[in-house]
């Protein structure tokens, strides 16, 4: 899809399995300016009702794309700054200064991310604390909740 406008940030589902949370999380980038990325393999056909149904009538306003695996996804966006989400990391999301441009990656929902994307980059892996009884959020919860920390520290309306 050709993209009307430069993306305040780019929202990467790495081998999403559920479309609803897909679909939830394309909702979430329309109303901040965000591109969805879907990595391959995906759980769910792009074409999937329940996908559309999570996004409302909000997914025909998504600009989104997908992309056959991590090595397209970087070549289509080079250059970028990466935050990956994963509940392995040490380091908190509200800890980093987000900028425009960035790059926001969360795993499947049953994986996570691979620990060889995560090795390559252990600098960039964030996590969204929780308490103990949790073992981690909601993928489509994480997008929201990441990528409106970024416009708080913006302090301005997407």
């Amino acid at each position: 899809m050709t993209v009307p406008y430069e993306p305040l940030l780019h929202v990467v589902l790495y081998e999403p399995e559920i479309p609803y949370n897909a679909g939830s999380a394309g909702r979430t980038c329309v109303a901040v300016g965000a591109k969805l990325w879907l990595v391959r393999p995906l759980g769910f056909r792009v074409d999937d009702y329940y996908l559309r149904r999570a996004g409302l009538d909000y997914w025909e306003r998504l600009v989104w794309e997908v992309v056959d695996d991590w090595d397209a996804l970087s070549a289509a966006l080079p250059n970028r700054r990466r935050w990956l989400f994963t509940k392995k990391a040490d380091q908190s999301y509200l800890d980093v200064a987000y900028r425009r441009g960035d790059v926001l990656v969360f795993g499947s929902e049953s994986a996570g991310l691979p620990d060889k994307l995560l090795a390559a980059d252990s600098a960039a892996q964030l996590r969204i604390p929780t308490r103990p009884e949790v073992r981690s959020l909601n993928v489509s919860n994480s997008v929201a909740v990441a990528t409106y920390e970024a416009f708080r520290q913006w302090r301005t309306a997407p």
